[in-house]
């Protein structure tokens, strides 16, 4: 068995083991920032979570307070569906001209 017979073997092993020192580095550093990664997306999962029920009671109250205002309406004798469908018109055609004014002025021919 040959450990060092010249003087320059040696040297290839310090070599080897600054590599794998390197390498050992480079993978604590990676396995650091993999650990950042994996709690950032656990505080995003609770976060979204937190939206998501949030979300939920609002719509629940939304519905709430849209019953309470129809039945006021309808006690007043508003035609509730008229109302609704006037708006609904309305949204549409202020879409439709909002989408008009975005083309002219894209193509230039509303300067």
């Amino acid at each position: 068995m040959r450990v060092l017979q010249h003087e320059g073997e040696g040297m290839g092993l310090g070599g080897t083991a600054k590599k794998i020192q390197k390498v050992a580095d480079r993978a604590e550093q990676l396995y650091s920032k993999l650990n950042d990664v994996y709690d950032q997306v656990q505080q995003l999962r609770e976060s979204l979570e937190e939206t998501s029920e949030r979300v939920e009671q609002l719509e629940v109250e939304n519905a709430k307070q849209q019953a309470l205002v129809e039945a006021l309406a309808r006690e007043q004798g508003v035609d509730v569906d008229e109302v609704l469908a006037d708006l609904d018109a309305e949204t549409a055609e202020a879409a439709d001209a909002g989408a008009e004014s975005e083309a002219t002025t894209a193509d230039g021919s509303g300067e």
